[in-house]
């Protein structure tokens, strides 16, 4: 069973940065795609970002051109690198790791935007 950690989130303010992290307990090759997902109060979980193997990226249409994502496979960590943070941002976000015997989750880290 891998266990994925998040950190990173925190209280930023609008138009602030945050970077999450998400480290694994096993290599991150075994996963043919990690993600982020995040969840607001009362609303549904959605996907916020996707990176591949092979290191291809994707989007949500809402955080385009402000949130990249990324892995270290040295360090067995994936990242979102969040600008222009925006109050609506304001969710748990977790970290998501496919392999052939299904998902798996982190615990998830607040981020609150605010003034």
């Amino acid at each position: 069973q891998v266990q994925l950690v998040e950190s990173g989130g925190g209280l930023v303010q609008p138009g602030g940065s945050l970077r999450l992290s998400c480290a694994s307990s096993r290599s991150i090759f075994t996963f043919a795609t990690m993600n982020w997902y995040r969840q607001a109060p009362g609303k549904q979980r959605e996907l916020v970002a996707t990176i591949t193997r092979g290191g291809s990226t994707n989007y949500g249409d809402f955080v385009k051109g402000r949130f990249t994502i990324s892995r270290d496979n040295t360090k067995s960590t994936m990242y979102l690198q969040m600008n222009s943070l925006k109050p609506e941002d304001t969710a748990i976000y977790y970290c998501n790791a496919v392999d052939p015997r299904g998902d798996n989750w982190g615990q998830g880290t607040q981020v609150t935007v605010s003034s």
